[in-house]
């Protein structure tokens, strides 16, 4: 008999009662309403490992089969965070059937040369980027994790972890203050998951709906997933003291439920962050630059030697530090590049700037030529 999960039958109490943990809502029961006349039920992946997933229904926590939901894309296969509907008890083995719509999704590019996306983490409200404070900080790599945060969907906030190791009430300040600066609109806390400051304030933040915990490795994501959870949930290793790297503890991306509320999803660390159509992202991490831009005289200005260009005035009078117009660039750079291996357009507009910066130069040549003879 089909699953009837209308909002009187006790079905949908029970859905209801066991799947609002998890994230379940009015607006997914109205997306799942047509899999309930089919008689499927509907849950959240909670891992993913090699074909199978483990999928939080409302019977508990159920082990489910992928192979009819793997898409060529790599962009719609399951993930961490998917909402999806699956056979009901009873079936052996059970299928995830179909994935919901997302809300939003974390995504990067792959190290492929087709210049595909992978999806780390589905239908998240909060992308929390762990830096460690027990190595040098890397702004350049905070602003990458940023625009695709705020690409995703999600509203990003910066941790420093292990700011025991700066007992300086002082310098710890100018870290946040640097750190600041390179997240122009987004919250940055200092934590110590070994003397507890700052974990109350994160777990306020994730007590609203559903987090991932993102960062590379040794930037203590696992202990600070055990300090939210109040358990010890994920393995924990030291980083290594030669260079504050870990040793990616944490392997696969899990879907945990805090205690205090909110869903966590962990993550394993990243070594490399490539940007994927991350156009917005990199606008909103760079806000004060594209500010300034609408005061240049030219509405194409590059920022480097046009007359009438607000931004270089701003870089003069110190009030725009050099160092964020480069990373502005180079993002900038990356992103259309990546874009382009898909867009024909914007590999045809790239093409036409090569030719006319090499015009351009060329010209510059001639005229340098012209004066010395």
């Amino acid at each position: 008999m089909p699953l009837n999960l209308s909002s009187s039958s006790p079905a949908s109490a029970d859905v209801e009662a066991t799947l609002t943990p998890y994230g379940w809502d009015e607006g997914w029961a109205a997306a799942f309403a047509p899999y309930a006349a089919q008689g499927l039920v509907p849950g959240r992946v909670a891992r993913v490992d090699r074909g199978l997933c483990d999928v939080l229904a409302p019977e508990g926590t159920v082990r489910a089969d992928t192979e009819f939901v793997v898409p060529h894309d790599p962009m719609k296969v399951v993930c961490t965070g998917d909402w999806v509907a699956v056979d009901p008890g009873g079936a052996d083995p059970r299928y995830v059937r179909t994935l919901l719509p997302r809300r939003t999704a974390f995504v990067r590019s792959t190290s492929s040369k087709r210049s595909e996306g992978q999806i780390l983490a589905a239908n998240v409200d909060h992308a929390i980027i762990a830096v460690s404070l027990a190595v040098e900080l890397d702004l350049g790599r905070i602003e990458r994790f940023l625009a695709l945060a705020w690409e995703s969907g999600a509203q990003p906030l910066v941790v420093l972890t292990k700011a025991d190791l700066v007992p300086d009430p002082v310098g710890l300040s100018y870290l946040v203050q640097d750190v600041e600066t390179a997240a122009p609109g987004v919250r940055v806390l200092p934590v110590s998951s070994m003397t507890g400051e700052g974990t109350a304030e994160v777990a306020a933040v994730v007590a609203d709906g559903t987090s991932v915990l993102l960062g590379v490795s040794g930037a203590g994501k696992s202990t600070l997933a055990n300090a939210l959870a109040g358990a010890e949930l994920m393995a924990v290793q030291a980083a290594r003291d030669v260079d504050g790297k870990g040793r990616h503890t944490t392997t696969t991306r899990n879907l945990l439920v805090l205690p205090g509320g909110g869903v966590l999803i962990d993550t394993p660390g990243l070594r490399g962050v490539g940007l994927f159509d991350a156009g917005n992202g990199v606008g909103q991490v760079f806000s004060e630059i594209e500010q300034l831009a609408e005061g240049c005289r030219f509405h194409d200005c590059a920022h480097e030697s046009e007359p009438g260009c607000a931004v270089a005035a701003a870089i003069e009078d110190g009030s725009l530090a050099e160092r964020r117009l480069d990373s502005y660039r180079k993002l900038l750079r990356e992103n259309r590049h990546i874009v382009a291996k898909t867009d024909a357009r914007a590999r045809a507009e790239i093409r036409r700037e090569w030719r006319l910066r090499g015009a351009q130069g060329r010209a510059a040549m001639e005229a340098k030529r012209g004066r010395t003879r």
